[in-house]
């Protein structure tokens, strides 16, 4: 069957979104159809709740799938400043990179957001936690939070799922895009189905917003159809575990401390992100049953404990050049060793050379927020270098926040990234193949929920 457009979205993650909502708000009479694999908002459900322990979902993780992507089910933090949230301030310039932040922090509230912002007005607090972190070699990047909780972001995003619908965008639902469509070296279109019924989809404007859950889909894309990209940077880390009270002056005073360290020996860059004071840690399914850690925090629902991501940047171009791949493969042995779970290490069972045990984890403070992770040897997957330098970070980050890197601190793995293909454009989002147009993260110019929004509304403004 044959359907034709003016714009078809592969994706409806924050980039897909916003480009249709821009365009809405600027009055665009073009014809808008929003290709999504997953489910409407209001039908995603993660069962775990009930279950207490994952159940492996088909044909797809309800965590990370469906409108609003893995932003429906995530901690649901807006970055309000140009420095963090990926490149692309290097592709559009850092003023309009800001003023566009601005621009989409109003529409974000306009559909229910907390007016309150995490990590302003306590200038000398931060200055001597900096201080803490330049004397540990870590740079502090200040950056107010606009935190949504997670289930306050679902009644947002279906605020503005049906604000869509209302403004005459179409939506499939269930339909998963196999291939783009080309005539004369022009994307016209995509191939999409839901198993039972094949469409081909004729546009003018094909935009491909896929998140990090399609980044691997269209690094095969641009393989095959010759689109022009490059490797970029893949992160692998861990997902650290500690008691509130240790990161009680840093949650109380920045919400998200963003650190940045380049740890001897490898000087490779690692850095802190996705930042849950009181929250709960998380696991998320990928194809072929990757199963990855995350971590959530609610506005009302509160642990005893706060996580966060400890990530570290590896980049491969020669002779390999698959940073996808390798981070897929370091994740598949974490799992293997979890017997498909998440693993649970303590960190001073890292620095003993033993692994944790089961009884171990129930005699001490940190009691995890994940309950069916499964206490063993995260270093028996996690490569060396990777590990080195999560290891001293951890003890660098120690002299800014006293106990982080104590005995019992819990270290979850496998924490992977998957937005590692960099797709070239130019700073109209132009692609090396006309008609086509690659937004969010599965670009490679964007990390986290605000950037992405920003480059769907950019995108928005030049289609409309």
């Amino acid at each position: 069957m044959d359907m034709r457009k003016d714009v078809v979205i592969v994706g409806a993650g924050p980039a897909g979104i916003f480009t249709a909502l821009e365009m809405i708000r600027k009055h665009s009479a073009k014809r808008i159809i929003i290709v999504e694999k997953g489910k409407a908002v209001e039908e995603r459900s993660c069962p775990k709740h009930k279950t207490k322990q994952c159940v492996n979902c088909k044909p797809y993780c309800h965590i990370t799938t469906g409108f609003s992507g893995a932003g429906a089910f995530s901690d649901g933090k807006l970055s309000l400043s140009y420095e963090v949230g990926g490149d692309l301030p290097s592709l559009i310039g850092e003023n309009l990179a800001q003023e566009t932040i601005d621009y989409t922090d109003k529409i974000y509230l306009e559909f229910g957001a907390d007016t309150h912002v995490e990590g302003i007005g306590m200038t000398e607090e931060v200055k001597e936690i900096r201080k803490r972190a330049i004397r540990a070699g870590l740079k502090l990047v200040d950056c107010p939070i606009r935190h949504l909780g997670t289930e306050k972001a679902q009644n947002l995003y279906y605020a503005i799922e049906q604000y869509l619908l209302q403004n005459g965008v179409e939506m499939l639902f269930g339909y998963a895009c196999s291939d783009l469509i080309f005539e004369n070296d022009t994307c016209v279109g995509v191939y999409a189905s839901n198993g039972k019924e094949d469409l081909a989809i004729y546009a003018t404007h094909t935009v491909v917003a896929t998140g990090r859950r399609g980044a691997d889909w269209l690094e095969r894309i641009c393989t095959e159809h010759n689109i022009a990209h490059q490797p970029g940077t893949v992160d692998i880390g861990v997902r650290v575990e500690v008691r509130n009270e240790v990161m009680e002056t840093v949650n109380k005073v920045l919400y998200e401390s963003k650190l940045v360290g380049y740890p001897a020996p490898f000087k490779n860059k690692v850095r802190t992100f996705c930042q849950n004071p009181g929250g709960f840690v998380s696991q998320e399914n990928y194809d072929n049953d990757l199963a990855v850690v995350n971590g959530h925090s609610y506005k009302d629902l509160k642990s005893n404990n706060t996580n966060l991501a400890i990530l570290c940047s590896h980049n491969f171009s020669v002779p390999f050049n698959q940073p996808i791949s390798y981070a897929q493969k370091v994740g598949e042995l974490t799992n293997m060793l979890g017997a498909g779970h998440i693993l649970v290490q303590r960190f001073g069972d890292i620095l003993d050379g033993k692994r944790t045990w089961q009884k171990e984890l129930l005699q001490s403070n940190v009691r995890p927020t994940l309950p069916d992770a499964v206490a063993g040897d995260i270093t028996a997957a996690m490569p060396y270098r990777a590990m080195t330098n999560i290891i001293h970070f951890i003890q660098a980050v120690d002299e800014v926040v006293p106990g982080f890197a104590s005995q019992e601190t819990l270290l979850y793995s496998p924490e992977l990234k998957f937005y590692s293909n960099r797709v070239k454009m130019d700073e109209d989002f132009n692609t090396s193949v006309p008609g086509l147009y690659c937004l969010g993260d599965s670009s490679g110019w964007t990390r986290g929920l605000m950037m992405a929004s920003v480059m769907g509304v950019l995108m928005g403004r030049k289609l409309a």
